[in-house]
């Protein structure tokens, strides 16, 4: 009798030379789809540092509108204690005296606003704090703009800068705001 040899039988396999290949190209594919969020912090222009030399210029107390902001996030205008809904108003008396009232300022162009806090105050606070601060310029220019015909103050910037001109509304009410250095404690 004949012996027949069994032929040996390859076992079925999955080529896997070509995974890597696509492994790599949905690397590829996520990182160049994927979003990743930064936090930006608050946008604002610092002045640069005076040199050691040179002293600050002066200015009035009366042109100063203090706001402190403390540990709690409890607010201070003018040491005397207040909502952060009402910073608006009293920031828009402050700047818009002209002369009348001796608790605030002589003129617009005079008018500073510092907002001073503690190195605990919540952030959130602080934020709101200076939200209100902006919010009430930003109330005054578009007053202002309304004044001279326009629908609003983005109307006013639009028709300035297609003109090239200058924005006579934030010449004529500058937004100064100091952002003073907390107590060393």
């Amino acid at each position: 009798m004949a012996l027949l040899k069994k032929k040996a039988r390859t076992e079925a396999e999955i080529p896997t030379s070509s995974m890597a290949d696509i492994a790599f190209l949905l690397l590829i594919f996520f990182l160049v789809t994927t979003t990743i969020d930064v936090d930006t912090g608050i946008g604002m222009v610092l002045p640069p540092k005076l040199e050691d030399d040179i002293e600050p210029p002066p200015i009035k107390e009366r042109n100063v509108l203090k706001i402190l902001v403390n540990e709690q996030g409890l607010v201070l205008v003018e040491d005397t204690p207040s909502a952060v809904q009402l910073i608006r108003d009293e920031v828009k008396k402050h700047v818009l005296n002209m002369g009348v009232d001796a608790r605030y300022s002589e003129e617009p162009g005079k008018a500073l606003i510092s907002i001073k806090t503690a190195r605990q105050t919540p952030y959130n606070a602080y934020v709101s704090v200076l939200d209100e601060v902006w919010m009430a310029y930003f109330e005054m220019w578009d007053s202002e703009a309304r004044q001279l015909g326009y629908a609003d103050y983005a109307t006013y910037v639009d028709s300035i800068e297609e003109q090239d001109a200058d924005n006579q509304i934030r010449e004529k009410i500058k937004a100064a705001i100091s952002i003073a250095e907390p107590d060393a404690a």
